[in-house]
């Protein structure tokens, strides 16, 4: 059975009357994971129906070891992709706009 939880109002949450099992496995899957934050919100949700959390496995890992995830994350794919605090962005760098990819802050 394959289920996704999806965000309202910037939460994630179960919709489409998808219900996690009591008791079930569930093995969380992710495209990609960069501070793990989507994978523990999804953990909270399997939490609360009292189910059991199997693993995590992604496709792409580019959280270069520092995901708040403290189980092992199964992906096909790790990327080490340097990021910058505000006041140490590379001069090249600063020429690119700015934009927030990702689908955190969507509402439908």
């Amino acid at each position: 059975e394959t289920i996704f939880a999806e965000r309202k109002n910037g939460k994630l949450e179960l919709r489409r009357g998808f219900k996690v099992k009591q008791n079930s496995n569930v093995l969380i899957v992710e495209d990609v994971i960069t501070t793990g934050r989507s994978v523990l919100e999804c953990s909270n949700i399997v939490k609360l129906s009292k189910a059991n959390i199997v693993g995590y496995v992604c496709i792409i890992d580019r959280s270069n070891g520092k995901t708040s995830i403290e189980d092992q994350i199964i992906s096909q794919m790790q990327f080490n992709i340097e990021t910058f605090s505000k006041d140490k962005i590379p001069e090249d760098l600063k020429k690119i706009p700015a934009n927030r990819p990702g689908s955190r802050n969507l509402s439908k």
